[in-house]
């Protein structure tokens, strides 16, 4: 599992690459940590690498989302596959999330 970080037209950006599964989980929150700085700041968690999440990515994801409302900032989701964007579908998260 691979993350990178960027800052982009005033978004913080955070591509993830491969399965973020339960044991990679861990060192991914650490490194979604910086997202956490957002006021002012949409998030956008680029998928289009992502191949699998497990319920413990999934509630990363809500993290992020719970503190970014604290500060005014959106969550936007992108680049989900078919598989992932039903599971997405599925749990809800496409009434939570701005998922493009």
């Amino acid at each position: 599992m691979n993350t990178k970080f960027t800052k982009e037209n005033n978004n913080l950006v955070m591509r993830l690459e491969g399965r973020l599964d339960t044991s990679a989980s861990t060192q991914v929150g650490r490194e979604m940590e910086v997202l956490y700085d957002c006021a002012g700041h949409d998030i956008i968690l680029d998928c289009s690498a992502l191949e699998y999440i497990s319920s413990s990515g999934l509630r990363l994801f809500l993290s992020v989302l719970k503190n970014a409302k604290k500060y005014g900032s959106k969550v936007i989701i992108t680049g989900l596959n078919s598989n992932l964007r039903k599971v997405f579908d599925e749990i809800g998260f496409t009434n939570l999330f701005c998922i493009q």
